[in-house]
């Protein structure tokens, strides 16, 4: 391998792309499993970088479909982070090479670039910590990525469950249509995070005509291409009288940020969900809600034909000076049955498996949960 030049960005949007030669590939060997894999790049002197795949599997059922949240490890993504051109959809650099906002920020993204310093995408912990845990207690499960639920590569039915396993903030109307679709066939939904399904991407082609390399995201400045999906801005700024909002689809959405984290206070305790936990109500599993966190609107539509049970009820301070707020982990159930959780909050996922923040309330919590999606119907 040879170094290769750094691109500019381009002016109108922000979009960074290597037009690279190909130096390296992988065919993937057929005796490999679906999983979520590592690359690793070691150069002469000894630096190395990391990035990271998914090997899917979609010619055969499984239990549980994960998938990993690749258009939103692009959106955080702030190549070449090198204080002067690197750039996502939230920041960018000043011309005085200082970190920017908005004004700074890129419009596109594109996955022809490498992941910033070591090559990990941000939040790739929380998918790493649910896949582990998921593995270690033996369920039948296959991987995909967002891209592969845009470009229709997954059929809903195929699976008893589709877990979301980390901060999935960016969907295309491709991919919201295809986890609509799963909870109309049957499919369970289970989001293990928060901040689902917050802003409207659409996903386009690269200028050489590869499809499905650049994420595109307006948010508050005017979308020049918007199409018949309607503007990249919040899904739920979609449609009259929100009828676009996340909580349609997962009965709570995002409602805040935290700088420290809060316990998250458990309601419902009698409920299946926390069997087995030895909790009850107002009871606390400490520091659980954390960085970002979701909760109940009235004012906002909910999942139709459904019965909302709210497992907690955690009071936290916003650090956008919303002031006290309050998180909640919904379960909504419809009258055939099928299951759409939202665990709502960051710290959810870490806690099946990372050693810094395992917790076995969680734990137990997350198997009853899989447990029951994984029952025969009633």
């Amino acid at each position: 391998m040879t170094p290769q030049a750094k691109p500019d960005p381009i002016p109108e949007t922000g979009l960074i792309a290597c037009d690279w030669p190909v130096s390296w590939s992988l065919e993937i060997p057929k005796t490999w499993v679906s999983g979520i894999f590592l690359a690793v790049f070691t150069s002469q002197d000894g630096y190395r970088s990391y990035t990271p795949f998914v090997v899917r599997d979609t010619d055969r059922s499984s239990d549980i479909l994960m998938v990993v949240p690749f258009t939103t490890y692009q959106a955080y993504n702030m190549w070449p982070f090198d204080g002067r051109t690197g750039k996502n959809l939230y920041k960018g650099y000043t011309a005085d090479g200082e970190m920017g906002g908005n004004p700074e920020r890129a419009y596109k993204v594109s996955f022809d670039r490498p992941y910033m310093q070591s090559g990990f995408p941000r939040w790739f912990d929380m998918d790493t910590s649910a896949a582990r845990w998921a593995e270690s207690a033996g369920y039948d499960i296959t991987y995909a990525s967002s891209i592969d639920l845009h470009e229709g590569r997954i059929d809903p039915s195929q699976y008893t469950a589709i877990i979301f396993s980390g901060h999935d903030e960016y969907w295309s109307k491709e991919m919201r249509d295809c986890a609509e679709d799963a909870v109309a066939v049957g499919t369970h939904l289970a989001f293990l995070a928060s901040n689902n399904i917050y802003f409207h991407i659409r996903v386009e082609a690269a200028a050489n005509g590869a499809a499905g390399r650049v994420v595109t995201c307006y948010k508050e400045a005017p979308d020049p291409d918007a199409g018949e999906a309607g503007p990249t801005v919040r899904w739920r700024n979609l449609g009259k009288k929100h009828r676009k909002a996340e909580q349609g689809l997962l009965g709570v959405q995002y409602n805040g940020i935290l700088k420290e984290p809060a316990p998250l206070v458990v309601r419902e305790s009698k409920h299946w969900f926390w069997a087995g936990t030895g909790l009850r109500d107002g009871d606390e599993i400490p520091d659980l809600i954390a960085v970002e966190a979701d909760g109940f609107n009235p004012s906002m539509p909910s999942p139709a034909d459904s019965e909302q049970t709210l497992l907690s009820a955690s009071p936290y301070i916003d650090s956008w000076g919303r002031g006290r707020t309050v998180q909640n982990t919904s379960l909504c159930a419809n009258s055939q049955g099928t299951l759409v959780f939202v665990a709502g909050t960051f710290h959810w996922p870490l806690a099946l498996n990372d050693p810094d923040y395992l917790n076995p309330h969680v734990q137990r919590a997350t198997t009853n949960l899989i447990t029951r999606m994984l029952e025969p119907r009633r």
